[in-house]
C-alpha cells in the first residue's frame, strides 16, 4: 500500500484506500477490520495523503517524510501519544518528530489528525519503501534552483501563441423574437 492510494474524506473519520474509479467519483475501502466499500460523490472533498504537506519554518514537508520521521523516532523509543492527549503532550511530540514545524500554522487539531493517521497506517504502510522514495525524489541531495534554472522556463511560457478562436459569450445575448403565430390546436 502506498500513500498515493490512501485518502481522507472530509466529514468521515479514518482513512480509506482507493480500490476503483467511476465517472462520478471514487470507490473507496476503509482501512480497518471491516473493509467496507463505498462510492464517493463529486461533492465530497477527498484528500490524497501523498499530496498533503505540513508547514515548517523553511517551507513545507511532505506527509510521507513526517511518517518516516515518526517511525524512526518510535523505533528509538519515542511514545506515540493518544489522539485525545493534552495539547502540551501533542506539541512536545510534534517538536520531537519535526523540530522545524511552524507553530503558528500547524494547529493541535492537525497534530491529532497526524497521530490518528499514523496509528491507522502503522501496520499497513512500508516505511522503508517510503523512505527510499523520498530520497529518490530528491536525487540523493537537495537541489537548489537558481535564477538561471528558472529563466528558460519562464521564456518558453511567453512564446506560446494561442491559435484557437476566441469564445463568444452567449449567456447574456438578447433573445430573438419571431413573428410566427402560435398554433392553438383549435379550428
Amino acid at each position: 500500500m502506498e500513500l498515493k492510494d490512501i485518502v481522507a474524506v472530509a466529514g468521515m473519520g479514518g482513512l480509506h484506500q482507493i480500490v476503483g474509479q467511476r465517472p462520478s467519483g471514487l470507490i473507496l475501502e476503509t482501512i480497518d477490520e471491516q473493509k467496507r466499500r463505498f462510492p464517493t460523490t463529486l461533492t465530497q472533498k477527498v484528500s490524497i495523503l501523498e499530496d498533503i504537506a505540513m508547514f515548517t519554518i523553511e517551507g513545507e514537508v511532505r506527509l510521507g517524510e513526517v511518517f518516516v520521521n515518526i517511525n524512526a523516532k518510535e523505533a528509538e523509543g519515542l511514545e506515540i501519544p493518544a489522539k485525545n492527549a493534552d495539547n502540551n503532550a501533542l506539541k512536545a511530540f510534534m517538536e520531537a518528530v519535526l523540530p522545524t514545524y511552524d507553530k503558528e500554522r500547524v494547529y493541535v487539531s492537525d497534530i491529532k489528525k497526524l497521530v490518528s493517521w499514523y496509528t491507522i497506517l502503522k501496520g499497513h504502510l512500508d516505511f522503508e519503501a517510503l523512505k527510499n522514495k523520498g530520497t529518490e525524489e530528491d536525487g540523493g541531495e537537495a537541489k537548489t534552483e537558481t535564477k538561471a534554472d528558472l529563466k528558460p522556463a519562464a521564456e518558453t511560457k511567453h512564446k506560446a501563441v494561442k491559435t484557437a478562436a476566441p469564445k463568444v459569450n452567449t449567456k447574456n445575448a438578447p433573445v430573438k423574437k419571431t413573428s410566427t403565430p402560435r398554433k392553438t390546436g383549435g379550428g
